[in-house]
């Protein structure tokens, strides 16, 4: 069980390493002209964190999740925590979503957002972190 744990919070650190760092690339991207060397540099980077490491390491995150959860027997009604941590989990998940669709945006050169509004939602992922980590280990009700 150990193992898995341990694959669990590698998975983790992964997808949150991408889910903050996607963000930050879009800031840059937004100011790059469409079609520019540098756009392309950018649609390159984006598309190779978002395929090949977020979205696997979401769904190991969620797979692995789930079964430590089922395991230990967690779902009843007095772990609070843990249904809170799912609801700020599943945020995550929209997060994960919403900078893919991002992402066919900046594909496409198509984006409407501006930098700062990247700025803005790469707090959020931070956000649903601190209190993800702080429910899992405080377990404060």
């Amino acid at each position: 069980m150990l193992w898995i744990k341990a694959f669990h919070i590698v998975s983790v650190i992964s997808w949150m390493a991408g889910l903050l760092y996607l963000p930050r690339l879009f800031v840059y991207h937004s100011t790059a002209v469409p079609g520019s060397e540098l756009s392309l540099v950018f649609k390159t980077m984006e598309r190779r964190l978002m395929n090949g490491i977020m979205t696997p390491a979401m769904i190991l995150s969620w797979v692995l999740g789930l079964f430590l959860a089922f395991y230990y027997n967690v779902f009843d009604a007095t772990s609070i925590w843990l249904h809170i941590k799912f609801v700020c989990v599943v945020g995550l998940t929209i997060c994960h979503f919403l900078m893919k669709s991002h992402l066919g945006g900046f594909a496409h050169d198509k984006n409407q957002k501006s930098a700062r509004y990247f700025r803005i939602l790469n707090e959020v992922p931070t956000v649903l972190m601190l209190v993800i980590v702080v429910l899992a280990v405080v377990k404060p009700w």
